[in-house]
């Protein structure tokens, strides 16, 4: 289709018939809609849940600029009238088009002063923690502040969007106590910590299914990890120690010695008794763990890993790791990559290989899971690793006070003046800009008012902090400063790119060019996108950014069944499944990739579990399979987003596909153009198959019924093509089947709503990837979205248009987007 500014002057002589329509009282794109889209859009039929015959010129209200601009777009993009539809002439097309814009461009000067505004914006949960991190320069995640925050509510899966983010007197309440927890871990202590150290050689009570066997066979005198954490019955995952339930007696580094050894990586048995690797060496991590929060051989609500070693084989060694450990936590052992369930595991050595049991062993009187457990330790070859000792010594401060109280408390002079000096130290960095004299001087108050309350100055002090962190102008991002004033301020525009970009606040550089005002000028705004964007903070961009226009903040969501797909547990292929999207998209910016390979590429980026699921054979190293790196693709079916695991599992219900699922996600997610709720009187389809139908056979007869033909027109294409992957994206060819009969070959073949056919999801991904505007235009809008916080609506489609227009001329360039987002009018506007 010829873009409609290039057609205007070709087809002049239509619009001379337009304009005589409309001298006779008809408006011309009235006459247009009458003739061919009222059949199926008007108030009765109203197909796709819409309806033009009430839609009057001039447009009056942004509804029907929507409304107007969709049209538009769907007539540039030859999607409408459907092709069984009586076909207008591409004269009439270029005429309507050039009508209809015209009066977009009219619509849109005279809804200029209603434009979008970012609201007065708090930091979701992931900008909290950063910017607690970042302020009081120490690990949060170890204790979790935010652990009784309800989940922060998203606008279309955007989890930065102000009109969503409210603040409710629950979440005010967990302010005040996450404000009162960070401070009082950060800056509490006023003695060094006395340095302790313990030891732990004998006596490692396992957990409780483990406990008879463990005494059995080793007396207790050694502490062993079967299975990974992530399992069923978690048996064997966790390594705790059961002597030392109070914890170490302050926050800080520990340092963490363990005597450990890997046992039985040559065992004999099946391979797929274990499904593990056992070529792959033994790795061995630790976490936190709290005896007060739970059993301490199951998982918690807080235990992010905090160290990682690969142990060695033969006699046991030596290993040594940092750790951070808050006051009442020790450290706990984990088996990364260790067996899937060694529940299992168990009882099938013990039944499969009951041969090699001695004669008159229990076992073989009375084989149950109890007996297995103890016969296969004592006299079989159970893969796992063995800690012999353990020793605990800290904390470990090189210096007192810490360089965290250094940095907020100073010299530790508490005295009125000096008081006040570290309250406005304090409020410029929480604020992120320069506090006034009046929030100052109330912050200073406070601390006055805990003083005559009989606490002493120090402890004042830490609550006028507290106050700091609970203040507007800390929880909330920016706040307008005027009705009339647009432009944001050279504070505001740091914070806007740091967030962005970092999801934390600005550094000392970014900040000093706000204070200095020089960030407000184009050269240094696009020099600072540079340097963020390559800094190891960006990745916070990475994630977030992909959470929420993909939605991945969803995987996870309808799990997999274990049964199933085991191996998406055991591979932890849930977070591997994102780091591929991420490192994608990273990979696209820094090399100003086209984002046209978002949509068909031959490469991606790979660990060894994710090369296995995709049928990838390139080689990872033994040492280096739960590294990533970019692999060239070998199987056709691959490539671009929509043949990776991530998608196609977040896209599915974790038990079965539907085309219509995937082909709802598809248009919603990648293309941009979500689909109405099916009328109330349509029936839901059964997923996959009924007997010997096929969902193809199935969607058939749903398509018969007028009312959702429409839709599943666009709808079922790009789900029939994503159906030769599984729940999650295993590559198949037939429905699943039963013992006795196999399921129905996969059809993946379909139709654009132009009439356009594929022959499959290879050739579905080069044909998208020749659409790419409607792609380009729905990321452009997300990316502006998620980056100001707020929703993009018809009136801004001009500020869309001028970057794209910026964009096609790097074929797509992926880092020249992101450029021509961060100097955006609406990036730096309210």
């Amino acid at each position: 289709m010829v873009p409609c500014t290039m057609m205007y002057l070709r087809f002049l002589p239509a619009l001379l018939l337009l304009l005589s329509l409309a001298h006779a009282g008809e408006h011309p794109a009235e006459a247009f809609l009458s003739k061919y889209c009222l059949e199926c859009h008007d108030s009765d039929v109203q197909k796709g849940n819409r309806s033009f015959e009430e839609l009057f010129f001039p447009i009056n209200g942004l509804g029907e600029l929507i409304e107007v601009q969709d049209i538009i777009d769907q007539l540039n993009l030859g999607e409408m009238p459907p092709k069984k539809a009586d076909q207008p002439t591409d004269s009439e097309i270029a005429g309507v088009v050039a009508h209809l814009t015209k009066e977009v461009a009219d619509a849109r000067a005279r809804f200029k002063s209603s434009a979008g505004q970012t609201v007065l914006r708090r930091l979701n949960e992931r900008e909290y923690l950063n910017t607690l991190e970042t302020l009081f320069d120490r690990r949060i995640d170890t204790f979790a502040p935010t652990k009784n925050f309800s989940n922060d509510q998203t606008l279309d899966n955007i989890d930065t969007i102000g009109d969503a983010l409210v603040t409710s007197s629950f979440l005010l309440n967990n302010y005040f106590d996450a404000a009162d927890r960070v401070v009082e871990k950060s800056l509490g202590l006023v003695e060094k910590p006395e340095v302790k150290s313990w030891r732990f050689d004998r006596d490692f009570k396992q957990g409780q299914e483990l406990s008879y066997s463990h005494r059995k066979v080793y007396n207790y005198q050694y502490l062993c990890l079967y299975e990974v954490p992530n399992t069923v019955n978690h048996e064997g995952g966790y390594g705790g120690l059961e002597r030392f339930p109070e914890g170490v007696h302050a926050p800080g580094f520990y340092e963490v010695k363990v005597l450990v050894h890997s046992m039985h990586r040559d065992s004999h048995y099946d391979p797929s008794i274990f499904r593990m690797d056992l070529k792959e060496p033994f790795r061995l991590a630790i976490v936190t763990g709290d005896a007060s929060a739970g059993a301490l051989h199951h998982p918690q609500p807080i235990e992010p890993q905090l160290a990682e070693v690969t142990v060695a084989d033969g006699a046991p060694r030596w290993y040594t790791m940092k750790v951070w450990l808050e006051e009442g936590q020790q450290p706990r052992f984990i088996f990364p990559n260790g067996m899937a369930n060694c529940r299992g595991a168990f009882s099938r050595i013990a039944r499969e290989y009951k041969a090699e049991w001695p004669k008159g062993d229990p076992y073989l009187k009375k084989p149950g899971i109890v007996e297995s457990r103890r016969v296969v330790l004592e006299h079989g070859k159970m893969p796992h690793i063995r800690i012999h000792e353990v020793e605990i010594s800290g904390p470990l401060y090189e210096e007192w006070p810490p360089p965290s109280q250094k940095k907020i408390l100073s010299a530790g002079d508490y005295s009125s003046t000096h008081r006040r000096e570290i309250l406005k130290n304090f409020a410029s960095e929480a604020y992120r800009r320069p506090p006034s004299e009046d929030e100052v001087a109330r912050l200073a108050v406070i601390a006055e008012s805990r003083i005559k309350a009989g606490h002493s100055p120090r402890q004042a002090t830490l609550d006028a902090i507290k106050a700091a962190l609970c203040s507007p102008s800390f929880i909330y991002l920016s706040e307008p400063s005027g009705k009339t004033e647009q432009k944001l301020k050279a504070h505001d525009l740091a914070n806007r790119l740091s967030y962005f970009l970092w999801a934390a606040p600005p550094d000392s550089k970014l900040r000093a060019l706000a204070d200095s005002g020089e960030i407000l000028k184009d050269a240094v705004l696009k020099s600072e996108f540079r340097r963020l964007i390559k800094d190891s903070r960006s990745r916070s961009f990475y994630e977030g950014f992909t959470d929420s226009w993909l939605n991945l903040r969803a995987l996870g969501g309808m799990p997999p069944s274990r049964t199933e797909a085991v191996v998406y547990f055991h591979e932890g292929l849930e977070s591997a499944m994102k780091r591929e999207v991420q490192l994608f998209t990273e990979n696209l910016i820094e090399t100003n990739g086209s984002i046209r390979d978002f949509l068909d590429s031959d490469y991606s980026f790979l660990n060894h579990s994710l090369a296995k699921l995709y049928g990838e054979t390139a080689g990872f190293p033994l040492n280096q399979r739960d590294q990533f790196r970019k692999v060239k693709l070998t199987n056709k079916h691959r490539g671009g987003l929509l043949g990776m695991g991530a998608i196609l599992t977040v896209s599915a219900n974790g038990i079965e596909t539907s085309p219509v699922t995937r082909g709802v996600y598809v248009l919603e997610n990648i293309l941009g153009s979500p689909t109405p709720p099916p009328p109330d009187e349509v029936p839901e389809l059964e997923p996959d198959t009924r007997g010997t139908t096929t969902i193809r056979d199935e969607l058939e007869k749903h398509r018969s019924v007028k009312t959702c033909a429409e839709c599943h027109r666009k709808i079922d294409p790009p789900g029939f093509a994503l159906e030769n992957f599984d729940p999650i994206g295993r590559l198949r060819q037939r429905y699943p089947g039963n013992r006795k009969k196999p399921g129905p070959l996969i059809d993946p073949t379909g139709e654009f709503p132009d009439g356009t056919q594929f022959k499959g999801i290879k050739d579905f991904r080069e044909k998208l990837a020749g659409r790419i505007e409607p792609f380009a235009k729905h990321l452009t809008e997300c990316l502006l979205s998620y980056a100001a916080g707020r929703e993009v609506d018809a009136i801004d489609r001009p500020v869309v248009d001028a970057i794209l227009a910026e964009v096609r001329k790097t074929d797509y360039g992926m880092h020249t987007l992101m450029e021509q987002i961060i100097l955006s009018e609406l990036f730096r506007s309210r």
